[in-house]
């Protein structure tokens, strides 16, 4: 089993690599927190920056910028930011880099991959629309073909680094007439002075208030026929059913790097905060709970870590990812509740940790198919 704090084999060079990011991360982004919540977005620079220290495309090949390892590698990223409270969100941007990878021509992959890994482009998935979240077959976004360009109208919403981004992965209807999973397919669109597209304000959320989230809109904005992602139009879904596990299971690894931190953060509380003339340790509900939280943590690590040793082998199935994605994400927002109400009034503080990570862990129920969706999902495989 990959144990992603005493890894195998290559140990001691994935430790390296996370004391690498994890020097970085507390170097270089959380002490511009307060000023990105502020802002409700990161400095760009920001980007180019992980990329310099290979933040970026970690498990995408070297041939392409990448850093040529594995899943593993992106484990690291995911957890170093979670551990640090930095909600930027690089695995969405690795994960755009893994369509191109999988289904791209090797013209997209040398044209979009290495500036991707540079940092230089931003990446981006934009499927959601204000009337259709986890049913994509509701989209209304529609590319048609127009010689050798697709002419898109639309808009899209809660989408992930889209005040950056500059290539979305974006999911549209090609064909009008068709219904079901052949009417959508996926069309890469580079944004720099690209004539018809805007960006919407960064929504104001409850929580994950250094990440922006927008709406992005397209009026009659034109992209090269080429950068329709694989060989034919139609095969959208199929592409996204296949890459979403990615995505699914980096969000299980930021929850369970959360419900570990949630652990750590209230644990060194107890034993510094006094009531009734003893630390708050001393009191069995105190210990009791936090006995608790740490085993259901320990298990989530334990099933994530089983999990991310069967996707790098390739035998994690979609039905397994989903399973991952909703009982981590639930189990960290168990966690971090639990350790909320043992910090008492100053866990409803926003300037302290614990408060800040019950607010930003809550969507990790909500995106990349709510949990309700997995286990429906789940259900169909009885």
């Amino acid at each position: 089993m990959i144990s992603l704090s005493q890894p195998p084999r290559t140990g001691d060079a994935l430790r390296a690599f996370r004391s690498t990011i994890r020097a970085f991360v507390r170097t270089e982004f959380v002490p511009h927190q307060d000023r990105w919540r502020e802002q409700r977005f990161p400095d760009p620079d920001a980007w180019t920056k992980a990329g310099s220290v290979g933040m970026l495309l970690s498990d995408v090949p070297t041939e392409y910028g990448g850093g040529g390892g594995t899943f593993v590698h992106e484990t690291v990223v995911v957890e170093e930011l979670a551990r640090e409270g930095v909600p930027l969100h690089s695995f969405i941007h690795d994960n755009v880099a893994h369509y191109i990878l999988a289904y791209g021509s090797e013209a997209q992959k040398r044209e979009w991959l290495p500036r991707m890994a540079r940092g230089e482009l931003v990446g981006a998935v934009a499927m959601s629309e204000p009337a259709a979240g986890s049913d994509l077959q509701g989209i209304a976004t529609t590319a048609r073909r127009d010689g050798d360009q697709y002419v898109i109208n639309g808009s899209k919403t809660f989408i992930t680094n889209g005040w950056h981004a500059g290539l979305v992965c974006l999911a549209v209807k090609t064909d009008p007439k068709a219904t079901g999973p052949k009417a959508i397919s996926l069309i890469m669109v580079e944004t720099r002075d690209l004539p018809g597209y805007r960006v919407g304000r960064p929504l104001e959320k409850i929580g994950m208030h250094a990440q922006d989230t927008c709406e992005l809109f397209f009026d009659n904005v034109r992209v090269p026929a080429a950068n329709l992602l694989g060989p034919a139009e139609g095969k959208g879904s199929l592409q996204i059913m296949d890459k979403m596990s990615y995505e699914r299971l980096a969000i299980g690894v930021a929850a369970v790097a959360t419900a570990e931190r949630a652990v750590a953060v209230t644990t060194k509380y107890v034993k510094e905060r006094n009531a009734f003339g003893k630390p708050l340790i001393d009191f069995q509900n105190t210990r009791f709970k936090l006995a608790e939280c740490k085993t259901e943590a320990y298990i989530a690590r334990v099933f994530l870590d089983d999990c991310v040793e069967r996707f790098v082998a390739g035998e994690l199935d979609a039905f397994s990812t989903a399973m991952a994605k909703y009982w981590l994400t639930d189990a960290e927002c168990r966690v971090v509740d639990e350790c909320l109400q043992l910090h008492g009034g100053y866990g409803y503080l926003a300037e302290y940790p614990i408060a800040r990570m019950w607010t930003d862990s809550r969507v990790h129920r909500i995106y990349a198919g709510t949990n309700e969706i997995l286990k429906e999902m789940i259900a169909s495989s009885l």
